[in-house]
């Protein structure tokens, strides 16, 4: 063992490097300021639709530019740029992203708009990558990662409520973007309190190591997962109108289930070392697939609340295992820095893919297609763990 391995062995928590809390806590800030939008966008953009800045296909389509956009800042910023420079780098990020607010509450047109939202997507998945590159080189990424969700839900939650009651009221949805450029803004004191530069990892060459049926299974395991949540909740209004749930009590659901999504993330931070990742992967997919199932079927009052309360919850518990998950599948840990992007990739493509199976006003399919994409990612988890016994037994005789 050289010099620098047993330092890094006495790192305790840290496979590379040795950040103070402040630096962990910092850019997990970052990351979370990237995630911000994901429980904003029933707000801001449900204001520019009232306001007619947008149409209803428009609107789809900016909130799936964005998403998309959200996935491929993350994954080319975490796979393709070097750990260095982090301070620079979140602060370019977060002035770039301030400035893309700036411009959507400002543009003229839904071009302008999509335009817009996708340069804001690029500028949030490089501030996600400043969290997950920092979360890859922990030993206890699971948790590390359920400390993620849990401060991003929280921050949602707050600047939800903020915009909901004061902003946009008062200067509609172009004083909720400004706001939210504010708090980007305000950002910048935080982006100099990160770790300047993170030791590189342990690995030979990036894209080999995610190219493996192990790494691959995964990570669609995870984008199906993410499918099936991005369809259900993108035609929650619509679904509900459907079975007679007016537009108003399906925005209180969609608020509850951010709390619900608050307490899913605090609680598989507290047990996520007592379950073993493929018993919460199979049993979240489950009960995935039941609950939208139960939305297919006509449902009561009492149960459609009770779904959307479970799939709020289930949203952010699975994350721990799904960090664990990419880890057994990748020893290097590169393919956990591609997981922010497998799940912005299925809550982008999710709606679009139901989309295609709606029949005038029956919007049946939709939940339909969301249990097929739970049970997808169930599957996909089977051919993972098949697949690594085969390497393991392989090894073994070795």
């Amino acid at each position: 063992m050289t010099a620098s391995q047993a330092a890094q062995a006495e790192n305790g928590d840290w496979l590379v490097g040795n950040p103070t809390g402040l630096q962990l806590a910092s850019a997990l800030w970052i990351g979370s300021v990237g995630l911000l939008i994901l429980g904003l966008q029933p707000v801001l953009l449900g204001a520019l639709y009232s306001e007619g800045h947008v149409t209803g296909d428009e609107l789809a389509l900016v909130a799936t530019a964005e998403m998309i956009a959200i996935a491929i800042g993350s994954g080319v910023v975490a796979m393709l740029l070097p750990a260095r420079n982090m301070r620079w780098k979140s602060t370019v990020l977060l002035v770039l992203l301030a400035l893309a607010n700036v411009w959507t509450a400002y543009a003229g047109s839904p071009n302008a708009l999509i335009g817009a939202r996708t340069l804001a997507g690029l500028a949030e998945g490089g501030l996600v990558a400043v969290a997950t590159e920092l979360i890859a080189r922990s030993r206890r990424a699971e948790r590390i990662g359920g400390y993620f969700v849990t401060l991003q839900t929280l921050a949602q939650c707050a600047l939800a409520l903020i915009l909901a009651l004061y902003a946009v009221p008062r200067a509609g949805s172009a004083g909720g973007f400004i706001a939210l450029g504010i708090v980007c803004l305000l950002s910048l004191v935080v982006a100099w309190t990160v770790p300047d530069d993170y030791a590189d990892l342990p690995k030979e060459e990036q894209f080999a190591n995610v190219a493996t049926v192990p790494a691959i299974a995964a990570l669609l395991s995870i984008f199906c997962y993410f499918m099936f949540f991005g369809a259900v909740w993108a035609f929650l209004e619509p679904i509900g109108a459907q079975f007679g749930i007016d537009g108003r009590t399906v925005g209180l659901m969609v608020s509850a289930s951010l709390a619900a999504q608050v307490l899913g993330a605090m609680t598989a931070t507290s047990f996520e070392a007592r379950i073993d990742y493929r018993f919460a992967i199979t049993a979240i997919g489950i009960v995935a697939a039941i609950s939208s199932l139960l939305l297919a079927s006509g449902p009561a009052l009492s149960v459609f609340w009770a779904v959307a309360l479970v799939m709020g919850f289930i949203l952010l518990f699975i994350v721990p295992y799904q960090i664990r998950l990419a880890i057994t599948a990748d020893e290097t840990r590169t393919a956990v820095l591609l997981v922010p992007a497998a799940q912005l990739f299925g809550l982008a493509i999710g709606p679009v893919a139901a989309s295609l199976l709606i029949d005038g006003a029956d919007f049946r399919p939709v939940p339909e297609f969301a249990a097929a994409a739970a049970l997808a990612s169930v599957l996909l988890l089977g051919i993972f763990v098949l697949v690594a016994r085969g390497r393991g037994r392989v090894r073994a005789k070795g």
